[in-house]
């Protein structure tokens, strides 16, 4: 071999060993810059998921802060039973009891205050941080609102690694401020219906490790056997405070033809729930339009103005607003950089990064106090709206 035939053997044989540790180190992407390797996501703390089974017995899961399992089945759940939760860092603990769960009114009288908020999707520290902020909760996590009103706009499913434990804060504070005279409201959002349909496209790979490890799909441990399956089985789709309308993404002249009322809409959209994307359509075509793109949990033509979102006109929503007696309608869904306005203030749009406005200081909540609208952030009132 002369020298020119070894320089090029040696310099093919130093790139395939440099490609092939490289491969094992990580992955190239196409500008062939090295890529770390993708870490599975591991178990965190997790839960309690409440199941009650066909023998009347009552299987009860969590996942502690060591990543360990706890699965315990009760014959009968013992009558000061408890569950203990913590956030998936394992902070943040309070307890919660079990209570009735009934579907709540559409209609509710104007409280003093109104704490508006939506789209809290898995951060239970961004809603830690502006309840209690704002004195809707105390340092205990307990309700401080008194006889107010909290309205949540829906999509606590999905994105973040806290999902349960959110769903276990609104569902305690639910008990506590009816015990105080106030009210806690969680809307269905467009998640809900996504998750419980099994489209887990923007669920954690924890939630989808537990249920593979538990031997079941992911929904099962929402579905309507169980404590909280019960609880989003009863809750409204829309719903009016004073004069203010209240849904999930939007209302357009679509709905406004079908001449729904509101328990109709409610009722509707708990009967398919626990349903999965084909049998909703075949339910009924009722079912089917409030599920679909121009449905109160997807329409987002009341803040976009696109031709694809079928933007709301003007007359169009002042239609809308007389039939159902309101003079706003406010909602969640859409997300935009700080709580905005449409229609010369006819519609709020509240949805927020909730992460970044939290760091940034912008606005994360509306609060309406008497007749006035007020921006809020982690630390109370930042302007009038």
């Amino acid at each position: 071999m002369n020298k020119t035939s070894f320089t090029k053997y040696f310099l093919v044989a130093f790139t395939l060993m440099f490609i092939s540790s490289g491969l094992s180190a990580g992955t190239f992407d196409l500008d062939g810059k090295k890529k770390g390797k993708e870490k599975k996501e591991e178990l965190s703390a997790d839960g309690p998921y409440v199941i009650y089974q066909p023998d009347g017995k009552t299987r009860v899961i969590s996942v502690d802060k060591k990543r360990k399992i706890i699965d315990t089945t009760y014959n009968a759940l013992p009558e000061d039973f408890t569950l203990h939760v913590v956030d998936h860092k394992g902070r943040f603990p309070f307890d919660v009891k079990l209570h009735l769960v009934k579907r709540p009114d559409w209609q509710y009288r104007q409280p003093a205050k109104v704490f508006v908020m939506s789209d809290p999707h898995g951060r239970l520290d961004c809603v830690i941080s502006l309840l209690q902020g704002n004195g809707v909760i105390d340092k205990n996590y307990n309700w401080s609102f008194g006889n107010n009103h909290l309205m949540v706009i829906g999509d606590i499913f999905d994105r973040g690694k806290d999902v349960p434990q959110i769903f276990w804060l609104f569902y305690k504070l639910e008990d506590e401020a009816a015990k105080a005279g106030g009210t806690v409201s969680f809307l269905l959002g467009n998640h809900e219906p996504l998750v419980l349909a099994n489209d887990l496209r923007y669920t954690k790979d924890k939630y989808k490790e537990l249920a593979k490890k538990l031997g079941m799909d992911y929904p099962r441990l929402f579905g309507p056997d169980t404590e909280l399956g019960r609880w989003l089985g009863t809750r409204n789709t829309m719903q009016i405070i004073g004069n203010d309308l209240y849904v999930h993404a939007g209302l357009g002249k679509r709905f406004y033809d079908h001449d729904l009322s509101i328990p109709t809409v409610n009722e509707e959209m708990s009967k398919a729930l626990f349903m999965n994307k084909k049998e909703r359509k075949a339910l009924s075509p009722l079912t089917a339009f409030l599920y679909g793109n121009d449905g109160p949990i997807w329409y987002r033509g009341l803040v976009r103005t696109d031709v694809k979102y079928h933007p709301m006109a003007q007359d169009s929503l002042q239609m809308v607003l007389k039939r159902y007696k309101a003079k706003r309608i406010i909602v969640g869904h859409t997300i935009f950089k700080d709580i905005s306005t449409f229609y010369d203030g006819k519609v709020i749009g509240v949805n927020v990064d909730n992460k970044e406005n939290r760091k940034k200081k912008r606005g994360r909540a509306l609060l309406i106090d008497g007749n006035t609208y007020f921006v809020v952030g982690d630390r109370g009132v930042l302007r009038k709206l």
